[in-house]
């Protein structure tokens, strides 16, 4: 009588004996008239093990792409997140746009999904492609809690040398709450971004006021000027906002900077907001991408793409109307100096005079325009993948100003 089969060890990957996996059975052609193997007290047919041993290395295929893995942790499934790293997946794999599993839970305010990259050793302060990381994401989105969470998690609040800050894109955003927070755990007021400006010429630039307030009872500097000669209060004047251009300078600092011709601060460059309707659609129909349901999502992408080109247009529409100041009136009393009063003179389109928001364009290609359109061409010829894509890239284009990532703020 033969001897009974050694007995196999389970594997982590299933029922196939290491044994088995490691040669210690001879290959079937080497044994063809065996039918079973015994496994402990359990008879194994063949067949089953032959099938083990080819689908059990092939979990490896089951792992993310870059785009399937920024779609599925953006819509937070922590169950399929969790199986991917068992499966092997880096804790700091980098998928599209956003970057880590980290910072798309960062971007998406999702503390779990962070926690569970963290705890598999992902890095809080690695860096994308574009030179951001977790923190930012929390920043901008106005995620306090991430931001908290981050924070008490080895966040850096401060970066080396010239680089974008958590404080810079809290600021950029108007997260009041983040900025506070940031600057109560010691960030860095007068930061450099990767162009030398501060927070607070993004506070100028974007007419933050209260926020310019705090960073200067903070110790905000305003003699900083970036690496276009701009300075905090260039900002504020450029952009009409002149509450916060007095606070910068100072009564009789404003009083010069405002007897200037408006033109002489150069065209005004504000950053148009995604409507939040739009971002929904634009998720939605990743999503739908996703899981195949193409057609959906080309409706999704052209509706969300419509909602974006009528911001933009009733952005222009309300940058047309602004008056443009054109000098400053006076009034004051030698007797009672205490009683001196300002008033800005505005222009008006009888005086046929153009503003510095109205500075015609300098008839650059739109590349949003020329995405849309090679889009339609994709989606008429049938080519859905293609008309997706090129979708995608119009969506990037109208939402970052052509020239930024699809997500972030529009870097002065």
């Amino acid at each position: 009588m033969s001897p009974e089969p050694a007995k196999g060890t389970v594997s982590p990957g299933g029922i196939c004996p290491l044994s088995l996996r490691k040669g210690r059975y001879p290959p079937p052609s080497a044994a063809p008239k065996v039918k079973a193997i015994y496994f402990g007290p359990m008879k194994i047919p063949f067949f089953l093990l032959v099938l083990c041993l080819a689908v059990g290395p092939a979990r490896a295929q089951t792992l993310p792409d870059a785009t399937r893995f920024s779609i599925v942790i953006e819509r937070g499934d922590l169950p399929l997140a969790r199986e991917w790293l068992d499966a092997g997946l880096p804790p700091d794999f980098e998928g599209k746009v956003i970057g880590t599993g980290v910072m798309i839970g960062a971007w998406e305010g999702n503390i779990p999904m962070m926690e569970l990259f963290v705890s598999r050793g992902a890095d809080v302060n690695k860096v994308n492609s574009h030179d951001e990381q977790a923190l930012l994401h929390a920043a901008w989105k106005g995620r306090l809690d991430a931001v908290r969470w981050l924070v008490e998690h080895g966040a850096r609040l401060n970066r080396d040398g010239k680089q974008w800050a958590a404080l810079h894109y809290a600021v950029f955003a108007g997260h009041a709450e983040i900025v506070a927070y940031l600057i109560g755990r010691g960030a860095d007021v007068n930061a450099l971004s990767t162009n030398g400006s501060t927070p607070l010429m993004m506070a100028a630039r974007e007419g933050k006021e209260s926020i310019a307030k705090t960073l200067l009872a903070s110790g905000a500097r305003t003699d900083i000027v970036n690496e276009h000669g701009d300075d905090a209060l260039r900002w504020a004047m450029r952009n009409n906002n002149l509450n916060i251009a007095q606070e910068i300078a100072g009564r009789e600092k404003f009083s010069v900077a405002a007897a200037q011709p408006a033109a002489s601060w150069g065209p005004p460059v504000r950053s148009l907001p995604v409507p939040d309707r739009a971002d929904m659609m634009l998720a939605q129909a990743r999503k739908m991408e996703a899981a195949g349901r193409r057609d959906e999502a080309l409706k999704l992408y052209r509706a969300a793409l419509a909602a974006i080109r009528r911001a933009g247009e009733g952005a222009s529409k309300a940058a047309t109307a602004t008056r443009a100041t054109t000098g400053m009136v006076i009034t004051a009393r030698r007797d009672k100096p205490g009683e001196q009063t300002a008033a800005l003179r505005y222009a008006t389109p009888a005086d046929g005079k153009v503003g510095a928001g109205e500075a015609a364009s300098n008839g650059a290609p739109d590349i949003a325009d020329d995405w849309l359109r090679r889009a339609r061409e994709f989606e008429a010829a049938g080519r859905r993948k293609e008309a997706l894509n090129a979708y995608r890239h119009a969506a990037a284009a109208m939402r970052g100003g052509g020239q930024t990532p699809a997500y972030s703020p529009v870097h002065p």
